[in-house]
Parts: structure tokens; C-alpha cells; sequence
């Protein structure tokens, strides 16, 4: 009888060998198998040293057998396999009807970065291209003051968006709402949040086939990967108040946006992924 860390060692070679693409909440073999494994077993995905030794009847091994085999057979990714993904160790459920949320505007959220360009006089947030809706969720639990409006242009995203919100209890706080970029938000906003479509033609094109498994709405944007933004940026003073702030998340596009927009000052913030992959604008900075 195997343990639950044979079983992940084991997948985690399954998955290496078959080539497998990460980067939808792991990045590498070993935590992905972690993931698929621990998740099958129904243990907890946050503590595996108290369970790493703890035997697997051969029943059980043999369903995460399976899921792992799906994992490599299907080149999904595993968020769609399991129906759910985490965010700065929140829980939210997701299919392919939208994107697997790994914004690195989540961690600005959770570790207060913005903050000081914020204030009491911050009220109304949109989350802009909200997909399943979880940056909406961590912004209403980042400043339970705020009332927050979550847009995207997809109805199947917000169908998917609707679950979260109702998961997280915040239905009287998110409102959500079907909007081609910002043509039919209800602003103007204190804050607004955008994880757009950014990845450039050629990215895309390159792009593992796990990426390719969700919404191409949702990722491609364009030859320079900026059609969407230069709309966002051309409506946002309209949407903003007076000290209204832009947080916007461009990926590995920093060269293509400064391309773009050369004349624009941004702030760029650090994350996890370094200090080229979110920035931010204040209203003042589009005049």
C-alpha cells in the first residue's frame, strides 16, 4: 500500500515526463501532483507533512491514477479538473467558462500595497475584465467599506463569477455586470482593477496547450498584445473620479506598453514576478 507522498512523487514524474505546462496555480511537477493528489483524497491542500506518510487504500490510488492520467491526456488545466482554484488562500470555483485566476493584483490587495493611494474617500471599485470574479471578492474583503462592480464582456465568466460571489456571501456588495471594456460601467470609480487581455500575437501562438484550453477572449490581445488597453486607457479618465486609481496588470508586456504609451508616467508595482508585471495610474497622470 502506497503513502500520500509516494503517490505525489510518483505523479509528479508522470507529469514531468509527459511535458505537462504549469502556471495556473503551481509551477512546477511536484506541487501540481501535491494539488491533484491531495485533492482526490479529499486532505487538505495546505498541510501535506501531516499527512505524507498516511497510507492509500489501492482503491484510492487508483482514482488519483486517473485524475493524473486525465491531468497529461487532457492538457487541461488542473483548476479545470478539480473546479476550483486559490487565490491568496481564498477558494474559488472555476470552469472553462472563464480564466484560471492567478492575477498578481491579488497579492497588491492582500498586502496592502495600494493602500496609500487609497482612502476614505474610496467607496467605488470596479473590477474590470473580472472573469470568475475573484478579484472582486478579495477587493470586497480587502475594504469591507467598498462597494464593488465586477464587468466583463463574457456572460459565461459572469455566470461563473456569480457562483464566487454567492460562494463568499457578497452579493449585496458585488454587482455584476455585462460591459465591452468600460462602454457600460456605472462609474466614475475611486478604484478600478484590470486584468486584461495582453498577450501579444506571437505569445499567443507559443502558448502551451494548457493556456489554450481557456477563453481566448480572455488572453489574446492583439499583434502587441495592446488592442484592449488602448481603449481602457482612452475611456478610463471618463470613468475615474478626481482621485480615482488605475491598477492594471500587462504580464511580460512591459516593452510593448511603454511602446504604446510613451508618454504616460506609471508607477510600476512590485510583486512576486518582479516590478515590470502591474502598474499604476492616477487620475492626474492622464492629463
Amino acid at each position: 500500500m502506497k503513502t500520500v507522498i509516494e503517490l505525489i512523487e510518483a505523479g509528479a514524474k508522470l507529469l514531468a515526463d509527459a511535458g505537462v505546462g504549469f502556471g495556473h496555480g503551481t509551477t512546477n511537477a511536484f506541487d501540481e501532483a501535491a494539488w491533484l493528489v491531495l485533492w482526490r483524497l479529499k486532505l487538505p491542500l495546505d498541510d501535506l507533512d501531516p499527512v505524507a506518510d498516511q497510507p492509500v487504500s489501492p482503491a484510492d490510488a487508483q482514482k488519483v491514477g486517473a485524475l493524473l492520467q486525465e491531468r497529461i491526456d487532457t492538457r487541461m488545466p488542473a483548476a479545470y479538473l478539480t473546479r476550483e482554484a486559490w487565490l491568496q488562500g481564498v477558494p474559488f470555483y472555476v470552469d472553462e467558462r472563464a480564466i484560471v485566476p492567478r492575477s498578481f493584483i491579488a497579492e497588491l490587495l492582500a498586502d496592502g500595497t495600494i493602500d496609500p493611494w487609497l482612502g476614505e474617500h474610496t467607496q467605488r471599485v470596479l473590477d474590470l475584465c473580472t472573469g470568475n470574479g475573484s478579484l472582486a471578492v478579495l477587493a470586497a474583503m480587502a475594504y469591507p467599506e467598498v462597494r464593488v462592480d465586477a464587468a466583463d464582456l463574457s456572460t459565461q465568466a459572469l455566470e461563473v463569477a456569480a457562483i464566487n460571489v454567492t460562494r463568499h456571501q457578497l452579493d449585496g456588495r458585488i454587482t455584476l455586470m455585462r460591459s465591452d471594456g468600460l462602454a457600460d460601467v456605472r462609474g466614475p470609480y475611486d478604484l478600478i482593477l484590470c486584468n486584461p487581455p495582453y498577450v501579444n500575437a506571437q505569445s499567443m501562438s507559443a502558448l502551451p496547450a494548457e493556456y489554450q484550453a481557456e477563453p481566448a477572449l480572455a488572453l489574446a490581445g492583439g499583434t502587441d498584445g495592446m488592442d484592449f488597453i488602448r481603449g481602457l486607457l482612452a475611456a478610463a479618465p471618463g470613468c475615474m473620479t478626481d482621485n480615482g486609481v488605475l491598477v492594471l496588470e500587462i504580464g511580460n508586456e512591459r516593452e510593448h506598453f511603454e511602446a504604446a504609451f510613451p508618454q504616460l508616467e506609471v508607477v510600476w508595482l512590485a510583486t512576486s514576478a518582479g516590478e515590470d508585471q502591474v502598474l499604476l495610474l492616477t487620475r492626474p497622470n492622464f492629463r
